[in-house]
């Protein structure tokens, strides 16, 4: 009886589901390798040297039900309190259309990056309608896809000013009326640039400053708005460049920066429909000149043509991005907000032009409204044109903060003053209680005083141009249309919820739907990132847990979570060392060593840190060469600051000189900064802080089980060994000589919990057994692939770690048939391609992760193995090498049941060249698409209503 009341306790391990094989298959793999068991396996794999000594003081897992509870406990913790803190942050209604169609659709928030253009029409498409939005609120000629937050946005605003301006000016002048968290972060990305930053009043500090470029704030965090547009043509005439942060709502009724004569312009479309989430992920956006487009940071979607001539959207003018230009590169990014850019951009489609006016006038006249109720009160407001916020002279501050936590309100303090801002959520009747907060005596009738009063922007100040006039924003108007046209969006990409993404160092696992159900909590979503800290004690928990949970897989003694990206990460990581140095009297050290293989995120953030980056060479099994590592160190030994490796190497082995490296530079005086993007492949393993590391970075949105949303949200924490914790980014919590690197204290809060929730349910046995089965699905790849492709890189023992590179330049040499003819067949199979041409050109670099079952494995095999005989059929003359299924792929739908068929070889071949597609075909809306074509003739908005005419 004992045993079957203990069976009806278990619950379901969720370790079972998150790994893709069970253990017959597993079993199966492991027989084909040679080896008896995973344990054996990794003993093989993983070198002795850097084995975990200790099991991971993790509990072990809990099941579904369990963790979500325990969770909820967790979230009943914060306090919610209607936050009109404002400051760049705004409560906001996400339509339960979008939330359920795009925030909680696997559709959506599984894709990954759209670097493979035929597979990701839909998301473009999305991201171009942002890229519309942005460009026409803004008055500029483009916007880019999205940036990972506002302040960041700023900062690389400063950035581009510089790179674009044509003074000799090392200064930068930021108007004081900017939102702190905006200024902060500025001050932080120039520290290490060698820029000045210059805080003033415009009209008092600017004049007879010379500056190579300004940030103005519109509105600015107190309310005021002002046309900046003479102090623009000024600052022209001085050769400097002027970015306007600009609220994304306000643009709707007010005059565009572009109107004034500004040259970039940057905000947060949080407030377009994405909740408030303690602080993110929000998509930040980029505006500026047709002349600096290839100046300006981040994504841009173009409009090329596909094989046929027909409209095709693609990545654009890639050429000045970080994965290509290293440190020359417009910024270190390597990722956008890419879902939260495409909730933003729905948000507009689903109101439209009309719409959108009638939330900004109503928020307008709400403020007015309360702005007159305080007058007729006796109150003094410290400005006289403002949008939303409202900053009140009161003689006690405190007390009338109390006041307003009291009637269920946050509000915001100022020395001698109180802010207070409203938005879409703010109903009449709250003034009526806002007033009593100011003063106990109010007895003022919202609705009557609205009714005797008019209120007006200055003629000068309003939007004078036409509003979203594309018929994108035009032609959605009933959810059933809407939907339908997300839908049809949806149905153009190939994500993880359709097929394996086999991207080596891009770890396109499972992102479980029990890890993502409560990022809609309203616990953790609705919670404004100033809210007082004992408000937030539920993500302080979560926080604190999440942190210990990080350090205990990686070893070191201390996370941040503020990093909103893994290059952001990056850059927060050498910022801990950098700062690190100064503390020791040591600012000379700035040489940062960098292998030659690393990906371009590293370079460029070791060139935003300050550091100036020497390149180690590779030996031909990929592994760093010693000699040359030895020789660098000794060359740079009084100036040497870190190197930054990945582990295992980006050729995808767990190099057995890895313990040696990073004594080298410690023996130099160097950190070692350990790359954390493969560290699927370790937890539960080895741990970067136990055999050398100083620092790494983590990516959530791989290794922990965030999604990638199409390119974004992401998260990267830092960790850090205990003698670089006093300089992890500064929060309120801790103080640091570093300053804030993003705009909220905790980054992307509102998406920590998918970690937590992974975590929680894999436990310290599950987080093994997905390391390890990782590394066996990638072995069991390179084992089925070795007899038709060779297999670049392995161990001296013959193993790869999670990934393998598979050779395709032999291939190409006696056929012709080339990395990207390959890649594009994939998709006739409904394959993603993995990693082209890095760290190697003209090879494929693939991750099946612990996520994908035998069956998948096999599937992608297969359909690798059929292709290698369709390129066998090229060369031996079976197939023309002029007209050939490889060098046309990928074949549409359109194509293949056209009335004619010119081709050589079959439809049925083009279609269907493994019969199980028969059953399930994913269609490529287009065909290959030209990418010189789209850089030539770049289009990256969407057409007018008046062109659709035309």
């Amino acid at each position: 009886m004992a045993s079957s009341l203990q069976n009806l306790s278990n619950q379901d391990v969720f370790a079972h589901r998150h790994i893709g094989s069970n253990s017959a298959q597993q079993q199966q793999m492991l027989s084909q390798l040679g080896v008896a068991s995973l344990e054996d396996l990794i003993s093989q794999v993983v070198p002795k040297s850097i084995r975990r000594q200790q099991p991971m003081q993790l509990s072990e897992g809990l099941s579904e039900p369990a963790a979500l509870a325990q969770l909820e406990g967790i979230a009943n913790q914060n306090t919610l309190l209607k936050s009109y803190i404002g400051q760049g942050f705004y409560n906001s209604y996400t339509p339960a259309v979008i939330q359920r169609n795009i925030l909680e659709n696997p559709a959506w928030y599984t894709a990954y990056t759209p670097y493979q253009a035929e597979i990701s029409q839909g998301r473009m498409e999305a991201m171009l309608n942002f890229q519309t939005l942005i460009a026409d609120l803004t008055g500029m000629a483009l916007a880019n896809a999205s940036l990972l937050d506002e302040a960041s946005a700023c900062a690389e605003a400063m950035t581009l000013c510089q790179r674009v301006s044509k003074s000799k000016s090392r200064v930068f002048f930021v108007a004081n009326n900017c939102h702190p968290q905006n200024i902060e972060v500025v001050k932080t990305r120039a520290e290490s640039l060698g820029i000045e930053v210059v805080v003033g009043d415009p009209h008092k500090d600017l004049p007879g400053l010379v500056v190579f470029g300004v940030l103005f704030a519109y509105p600015g965090t107190d309310g005021s708005i002002e046309d900046y547009g003479h102090l623009i043509e000024q600052l022209h005439q001085q050769k400097a460049l002027v970015a306007i942060c600009a609220d994304i709502l306000a643009l709707t009724i007010l005059k565009s920066p572009g109107e004034m004569g500004a040259d970039v312009a940057i905000g947060n479309s949080q407030r377009f429909g994405v909740p408030l989430g303690y602080g993110g992920p929000h998509a930040a956006y980029m505006a500026t000149k047709d002349e600096y487009k290839r100046a300006m940071p981040g994504r841009l979607i173009g409009v090329s043509v596909d094989r046929h001539g027909r409209p095709a959207y693609r990545l654009a003018l890639q050429t000045r991005e970080q994965h290509i230009r290293r440190e020359k590169a417009t910024s270190n990014i390597c990722t956008a907000q890419a879902l939260l850019a495409v909730m933003a951009s729905m948000y507009a489609v689903y109101h439209g032009p009309e719409g959108l006016k009638q939330i900004a006038n109503r928020v307008f006249q709400l403020t007015h409204l309360f702005a007159e109720g305080l007058i007729q009160l006796g109150f003094t407001l410290k400005q006289s044109v403002y949008f939303d916020t409202l900053q009140i002279e009161v003689e006690d501050v405190a007390q009338v903060m109390q006041n307003a936590v009291q009637a269920g309100f946050n509000l915001r303090a100022g020395t001698d003053s109180v802010l207070v801002s409203f938005d879409e959520t703010t109903e009449l009747s709250e003034l009526e209680t806002l007033w009593q907060v100011f003063d106990a005596t109010a007895q003022l009738n919202a609705a009557e005083l609205f009714e005797n009063h008019d209120f007006e922007l200055p003629v000068s100040l309003k939007r004078q141009a036409p509003l979203l006039a594309q018929e994108i924003f035009n032609r959605y108007r009933s959810e059933t249309d809407l939907m339908r046209y997300m839908r049809y969006l949806a149905d153009q990409d190939l994500a993880l919820d359709r097929a394996m993404i086999p991207l080596g160092s891009c770890t396109m696992k499972l992102n479980a739907a029990s890890e993502l159900m409560p990022i809609s909590w309203p616990a953790w979503s609705s919670l404004h990132p100033f809210v007082p800290i004992d408000q937030a004690k539920g993500y302080q928990q979560l926080i604190r847990e999440l942190e210990q949970m990080l350090c205990e897989t990686t070893g070191y003694a201390a996370v941040s979570l503020q990093p909103n990206s893994g290059a952001q990460g990056e850059y927060a990581g050498l910022l801990a060392i950098k700062h690190y140095h100064q503390s020791r009297g040591e600012e000379h050290r700035h040489i940062c060593l960098i292998p030659a293989s690393a990906h371009g995120t590293n370079p460029a953030s070791a060139h935003l840190a300050g550091m100036k980056v020497v390149v180690v060479k590779t030996d031909e099994l990929g592994n760093i060469d010693l000699s040359d590592l030895q020789a660098k160190c000794e060359r740079h030994t009084d100036h040497l600051a870190a190197i930054m490796i990945t582990y295992p190497s980006t050729h995808g082995v767990f190099e057995e000189s890895v313990k040696t490296v990073c004594e080298t530079v410690h023996a130099h005086g160097g950190q070692v900064y350990i790359d954390g993007a493969n560290m699927n492949a370790m937890v539960g393993v080895a741990s970067p802080g136990e055999f050398g590391g100083d620092v790494s970075h983590l990516n959530l949105h791989k290794t922990f089980a965030i999604p990638h949303g199409g390119g974004g949200p992401g998260v990267g924490p830092v960790a850090v060994a205990s003698h670089l914790a006093p300089f992890l980014p500064k929060t309120p919590l801790q103080d640091s000589a570093v300053g804030s690197i993003t705009a909220t204290p905790w980054g992307s809060a509102s998406i920590l919990p998918i970690s937590w929730m992974y975590i929680a349910m894999m436990g310290k046995t599950g987080l093994y057994q997905a390391t390890a089965n990782a590394i066996l699905n990638a072995n069991y790849i390179a084992h089925r692939l070795a007899d038709y492709f060779p297999i670049l890189y392995r161990s001296a023992s013959g193993w790869v770690a999670h990934e393998c590179i598979i050779d395709l330049r032999p291939i190409k040499d006696n056929s012709g048939i080339t990395v990207d003819d390959v890649a594009k067949r994939l998709i006739d199979y409904g394959f993603h391609a993995p990693t082209m041409s890095f760290p190697v050109a003209g090879t494929l670099m693939i991750e099946p992760t612990e996520s994908e079952s035998k069956q998948e494995l096999d599937r992608f095999c297969d359909a690798m193995i059929q292709i290698k005989q369709e390129i066998d059929a090229v060369v031996s003359g079976q197939l023309d090498e002029a007209d050939n299924p490889l060098i046309n792929a990928p074949h549409t739908a359109e194509e293949v049941t056209g009335d004619e068929w010119s081709h050589s070889y079959s439809r049925s071949l083009a279609a269907y060249p493994i019969d199980s597609l028969r059953q399930t075909k994913y269609w490529s809306p287009v065909a290959r698409v030209d990418n010189v074509f789209g850089d030539k003739n770049l289009v990256c908005s969407c057409p007018s209503v008046s062109e659709y005419a035309e």
